[in-house]
Parts: structure tokens; sequence; C-alpha cells
């Protein structure tokens, strides 16, 4: 953004959201001096910045939402907030498909009348104009490894996870019949606060002792849950075993757990996992 004039300075934002400012011979100065530092402009821009980046963590935060429930989005919406350079990050180069559900590219371009422009997986620019954007899940793509690759190539750098989010699939040899996964239970931590922090810094919800991870599998809600304790927030606890129940809060056996719901309650629990107190666990050992 350009210059504003306080006093004798002048002061901006730089590309990082910094409030910067300059003297009257241009010079750029380490610091905001004192006597302008709570001049309402300087107080405004600072605001500005503060709002700035929480739009810009709010967009990529819709945008993965997208992807993780399955949320067909009209192109109307996506060219619309294209011109928004937040938006515009956290779109950029998605991976979308077809109205034909294959993969069409990666999304460089929106308008309502251009539709999307699109590197396609030959490399070249191409142009679709589907009613519904759809941002798939990783795990929905079949060539991903290849995909991955091929965005290597391309130096495509995503903002939002979606080619390089860790996936998990469903063992061939898991019992349809279970109700729970036992892969990340028994992770111990000191004091249960230290976990309903790590659950809710990871973004997940906490209600009812459960961390819970909340999707859209073929339009239906499902919801992952890990027990993680709901009473003296300063006493030891453990993360639990891994479950899903249906929109109506009804448990779902195994083999009704579809490949999202899946992948992505198995992300939650090995986040969850990844901070126990391992210095407690060698300890044991």
């Amino acid at each position: 953004m350009g210059w504003v004039t306080v006093g004798d300075y002048e002061v901006s934002l730089d590309e990082d959201g910094k409030v910067v400012c300059r003297n009257a011979a241009g010079r750029l100065l380490k610091s905001v001096p004192g006597k302008v530092a709570d001049d309402p402009t300087v107080v405004g821009l600072r605001q500005l910045a503060e709002w700035l980046e929480r739009h810009d963590r709010q967009c990529l935060a819709d945008v993965e939402r997208w992807m993780v429930r399955s949320l067909p989005v009209p192109i109307d919406v996506v060219a619309a907030v294209w011109p928004d350079p937040a938006w515009q990050a956290a779109l950029r180069d998605v991976v979308v498909t077809g109205p034909d559900g294959e993969v069409a590219g990666f999304l460089r371009d929106a308008g309502t009348e251009r539709g999307l422009g699109l590197v396609d997986l030959d490399g070249d620019t191409v142009r679709i104009a589907p009613e519904l954007v759809r941002i798939p899940h990783p795990v929905l793509l079949d060539d991903l490894e290849d995909l991955r690759e091929f965005a290597v190539e391309l130096g495509v750098e995503q903002r939002a996870q979606q080619l390089f989010r860790e996936v998990w699939h469903r063992p061939s040899d898991l019992d349809p019949e279970g109700t729970a996964v036992e892969d990340y239970a028994g992770g111990t931590f000191k004091e249960l606060r230290f976990l309903h922090g790590r659950a809710t810094s990871l973004g997940y919800r906490v209600r009812g002792g459960h961390a819970v991870c909340p999707v859209l599998e073929d339009g239906r809600p499902v919801e992952a849950r890990i027990w993680i304790g709901d009473y003296d927030g300063w006493s030891e606890t453990e993360t639990g075993p891994l479950s899903w129940t249906d929109g109506a809060g009804r448990a779902l056996k195994l083999g009704q757990v579809g490949a999202v719901a899946w992948s992505e309650g198995m992300r939650m629990a090995a986040a969850l996992y990844a901070g126990r107190d391992i210095e407690d666990e060698e300890q044991a050992a």
C-alpha cells in the first residue's frame, strides 16, 4: 500500500503486514518513533494489519473446510472471491475436478464469464466452466502420488493442505463389525489441560470430554471422536480409542466409515498422540 503522512514521518504496511515508517528524507526507520506510535493513523494501520491476518487465516480455513467436508462450491462464489489476494492465495493451485468427477487440473484463475483457468495433467492451460467447483480430499485421488510428483515438477506450492496432506486408508483386513481403533490410544499427558490445549490449537473442537472432527461423507454428516477426559484439568490423562458417529450421534461400525472420515479421524488421532509425554514413556520402558 502507499505511504501516509503522520507528522514529520510517513507510515505504511510492508508485505508482511508490519507497520513501517520513514522520515522526511525517505530513509526507512528500524521502528515507528514513539511520538507517532499512538497516532490514530498508526493505530488504524495496526488494526488493519490484524484484520488482514485474521482474514487470511479464515480464507485458508474455509478452503480446507470445503475440501475436508467435500462441499461443492458454486463457480460464481469462486469467481467473486478470486480478486481478493487472501482468497486467491488460499485457492491457487488446488486440484479441482470436472463435471465428470475426473481431475481437471490445478486452479490458476477464476471468473464469472471466463470460467476456471487450470493447468491440466499435460501441463497445458485449459478452461472449464462447471456450475460447481469440487476440491477433492486427497484420500479420494486415485493417482495421489503421481499428482504429488507432477506438482513438484510444476513448482506448485499449495497453501491449502490438499496434495501433501497426510492420508490414512482403511486396512483391508479390518474387522468391519468393530467400533473403535486403538492405534493412537494410551498417549499419556501429565495434565488434561495440555491435551485439551493441543486439540484446540490443532483446530479441533472439544465437546463432552471428546476431541471431535466433523466431516461430510457423500453428503451425510459423520464425526470422528477421541476421548480425552472432562475432569480436573490438572490431572493426568491419556488419549482414548478413536470412533465415529453418524449425524444423530449413533456409533458407526468400522465398515460403515467412509474414506474421508477414516482419514481425517486417523489424522486427528495421530496428531493428538504425537504430543504425548515421551519422557514418561521412556522412564516406564
